[in-house]
């Protein structure tokens, strides 16, 4: 029988790792003369037993060599397992225990081996750090080294939090006295913000506004540095409420502000306790959701402390809704399913701030994108800016992908996904979980199908399925990062409302929900400008005379859309 050439021989293998290996040594120049020669040489025995192809400690014995090329002489087939400790990267996408590989793309992005840990709730754990501090609750205690790397490396994009602290070291601490809930996402960038409003004088305690957003190496190293932090990735239900809970009801210590994103430690403070509640001097809430309960509050007559909404200041609608969002939408999607955008049908449900990102994102990548939209206004923009602007019901059955952006519940329900096509991808960019209906999803006749961390499979009956990304939670914070940088001015944004707020005569704020002063955005502004070398012209005598403005600001009037 003829041996096999070269390129059937590469076709014949089947693993991709031997011939990527060989075809890369021999590029560079690493084999030897005699593995160079005819492929009559290198299937020969002895120059297999002389020269193995694989780099040390990855490479079989030459006796099995051997053996499977003489299996390839006489035209059998072979399995091959080359490289037996990293078997993990090698498991099929699709296998349904792949969320378990830490190298799987639904991993925690920052590869570290906090998802590899066994599944013993934390609660149930008795953990202390190095000076036997107790009062925490995280994954593990043990990460707190990798965590602390990466809130070092978030330090060095977020110029605004950090120049709030050199400030606080020559004034007196502006928040000295406050005991801060806060109620986030947990991540390097969080952390900065936290330490922050330590530098200014402030008490903290803190759990997750998400149940899969935490990065568990940064809540332990928050913990390892003395914080009360009660939060991991894979929370149930009861842990994410047992440990708000956790924040709010502590022996000796009471809190007197709240930093919430979503509202729900406001909610729970206010529902189980309401004397505390009345006590608190003031409220920050940055997400769209959260802002919408206040509002609602205050109708009902039930807001009984002032609350700011930062949500709508300029820097956090213009920056982080729009910026961050524009990048993160891609990384999440990319990350959790692999997919090329270019010339896929996508819906993006809203053309707020946080829909203008994502479709500004996808329609640069080549995707074809639809927008459905209740707001008029917002459709007159979407049409001009070159979008389809539909209803879902008459793109439902040919899209690739849905994301929605709305902040309101029940965007996308049972009945839109029931006529979806296979392998189409339903997510959410808004803050709440309620803009998918995911509770329909859990019904006998659909099945669950775990694909990788955050990634499920639903099955119909019919064999068709679709792909639901963090069970409707927020996906980039879920499956990715946002860029540090952006997360800064939002984090200045709210480090200098709780500021206002503590420090506020009485009087001043009445148990309403306000806006951030103009005049502090602004500031949260020109705290980031020196990072770009950026340099503001100044207004002279006439000109501020003849616009009417000050100098030093501000600028525009709070009706101004930027």
């Amino acid at each position: 029988m003829a041996r096999p050439t070269t390129s059937k021989l590469a076709h014949s293998l089947k693993t991709p790792g031997l011939w990527t290996v060989y075809e890369q040594e021999q590029s560079e120049g690493q084999v030897s003369d005699h593995r160079q020669s005819s492929s009559a040489n290198m299937l020969s025995s002895s120059s297999l037993q002389m020269q193995p192809m694989l780099s040390r400690g990855r490479r079989p014995s030459a006796a099995v060599i051997e053996a499977d090329f003489a299996a390839l002489r006489e035209g059998k087939d072979i399995k091959l397992n080359l490289m037996p400790n990293r078997a993990t990267r090698l498991r099929g996408r699709s296998s349904s225990d792949a969320s378990n590989d830490s190298y799987s793309s639904g991993a925690s992005y920052t590869g570290s081996s906090s998802d590899e840990e066994d599944d013993v709730n934390p609660r149930e754990k008795q953990q202390q750090n190095t000076k036997g501090f107790t009062d925490f609750c995280v994954k593990n205690i043990d990460h707190a080294a990798f965590g602390r790397r990466e809130i070092e490396i978030a330090e060095q994009e977020m110029p605004g939090l950090m120049a709030l602290r050199k400030r606080a070291e020559s004034d007196k601490p502006p928040l000295q006295g406050a005991k801060i809930i806060g109620c986030t996402h947990i991540t390097a960038q969080t952390a900065v913000l936290i330490e922050t409003l330590v530098h200014l004088g402030a008490s903290v305690r803190w759990a997750a506004c998400n149940i899969y957003s935490t990065q568990n190496e940064v809540a332990a190293a928050l913990a390892e540095s003395g914080y009360p932090i009660f939060a991991w990735k894979g929370e149930t239900e009861e842990d994410f409420w047992w440990a708000i809970d956790k924040c709010i009801n502590a022996d000796g210590w009471q809190p007197n502000m709240i930093l919430d994103d979503g509202g729900d430690a406001t909610h729970l403070m206010l529902k189980r306790y309401p004397a505390l509640f009345n006590m608190v001097k003031g409220l920050v809430e940055e997400s769209v959701t959260g802002v919408h309960r206040l509002y609602q509050l205050s109708k009902s007559g039930k807001l009984t402390v002032p609350a700011m909404n930062v949500n709508d200041s300029v820097t956090k609608t213009k920056f982080d809704n729009l910026y961050s969002c524009r990048e993160s939408i891609l990384d999440a999607l990319k990350r959790t399913t692999d997919i090329m955008f270019g010339g896929k049908q996508i819906l993006v449900c809203g053309y707020g701030e946080v829909g203008k990102g994502v479709t500004s994102a996808l329609k640069g990548l080549g995707a074809i994108v639809n927008v459905s939209e209740i707001d008029p206004i917002c459709a007159l923009q979407a049409s001009m800016d070159g979008y389809r602007v539909v209803r879902i019901e008459e793109v439902v059955k040919n899209i690739d992908v849905a994301i929605t952006c709305t902040g309101n519940k029940n965007v996308i329900t049972r009945a839109h996904m029931d006529r979806m096509k296979t392998g189409c991808i339903v997510c959410n960019m808004g803050h709440s979980n309620t803009e998918i209906d995911v509770n329909s999803l859990r019904t006998p006749d659909l099945t669950w199908e775990k694909v990788r961390s955050q990634v499920d499979h639903i099955i119909w009956p019919d064999s068709k399925r679709i792909i639901l990304i963090a069970e409707g939670r927020l996906v980039n914070l879920s499956c990715s990062s946002v860029p540090s940088f952006v997360v800064s001015i939002t984090a200045v944004t709210q480090a200098l409302a709780l500021i206002e707020l503590f420090n506020a005569p009485a009087g001043r704020y009445k148990q309403d929900v306000y806006l951030l002063p103009k005049k502090m955005d602004e500031y949260v502004a020109l705290l980031h400008l020196p990072t770009f070398d950026a340099h503001l012209t100044e207004l002279t005598d006439e000109q501020a005379k003849y616009l009417g403005l000050s100098k030093t600001g501000p600028f525009k009037p709070n009706y101004y859309r930027y």
